[in-house]
């Protein structure tokens, strides 16, 4: 049975009370709202009406979430510490929040088969309002002579000091037919903006400037920086300098191969 307007709201606040404390964000869409932007192979399978909510990270979650979890949980040394707190704090809001609820949760880290990611984290982004993908399509009279450009999303508040971490799509709930889709906000509205944003994101992304497009409310420490800065093969290293601990159990798997 569907839901009314009022469940799916107060679904949609009970999540932001269990993960807005530790820095993440929460924007409810329907399903085709996103499918309506996509190719087939990459829909979600669920109908159109369908309730999802979309969860981003904002820089807080670093240290309200990231650090309390290697610090108290330790990690596995086989895949991303970051992937590990963020699976950890959204399927442990969902089974406390949503018992019985049938809840499809998917993260950005997933792949199909197929090898295509489980959902297109920057659609999504940009249907539910939270922030607005910027592609080479959004610049008139490119001056790229037919070079790929690959697009970025911008916050209104974070610019580019986010993530999109996870989808979660409520089998079952339906928000109320005249729920209206909201327009993401455009930051960066001239086109002049819009070529440096996409230059600055597709060749400099490594110095960070992209994220500065507008004036962030809050941006990443100098850890945090320095953990996103470090390729992901050497982050349980730099974990061990700063003095975290993999999981008892998991330090054979992880150290165990030489």
């Amino acid at each position: 049975m569907a839901a009314s307007t009022a469940n799916v709201e107060g679904i949609t606040g009970l999540l932001k009370d269990h993960l807005s404390k530790v820095g993440f964000e929460i924007y409810p869409l329907k399903v085709g709202w996103y499918n309506s932007m996509l190719p087939p192979t990459l829909r979600l399978d669920h109908p159109d009406d369908t309730l999802a909510l979309l969860v981003l990270s904002t820089p807080a979650m670093f240290e309200q979430a990231f650090l309390p979890f290697v610090e108290e949980r330790g990690y596995e040394g086989l895949s991303d510490p970051i992937d590990q707190c963020v699976k950890h704090c959204v399927s442990s809001a969902v089974s406390q929040c949503f018992p019985g609820q049938e809840v499809d949760v998917r993260y950005d880290y997933e792949m199909l088969p197929s090898r295509k990611p489980k959902f297109v984290a920057q659609t999504a982004a940009h249907v539910s309002g939270a922030a607005f993908y910027y592609q080479q399509s959004d610049v008139t009279e490119q001056p790229w002579a037919g070079k790929k450009m690959f697009g970025v999303c911008v916050h209104p508040r974070f610019g580019g000091w986010f993530a999109i971490r996870a989808l979660l799509v409520f089998g079952g709930v339906t928000p109320g037919a005249e729920t209206p889709q909201p327009d993401p906000p455009d930051c960066v509205p001239s086109r002049e903006g819009r070529i440096e944003l996409l230059e600055a994101f597709n060749f400099h992304w490594r110095d960070w400037s992209y994220r500065d497009v507008v004036t962030p409310v809050q941006i990443y420490s100098e850890r945090q920086k320095d953990y996103f800065s470090t390729p992901p093969s050497k982050r349980v290293a730099l974990l061990k300098t700063w003095g975290f601990a993999p999981r008892e159990g998991e330090r054979a798997a992880a150290y165990g191969h030489g």
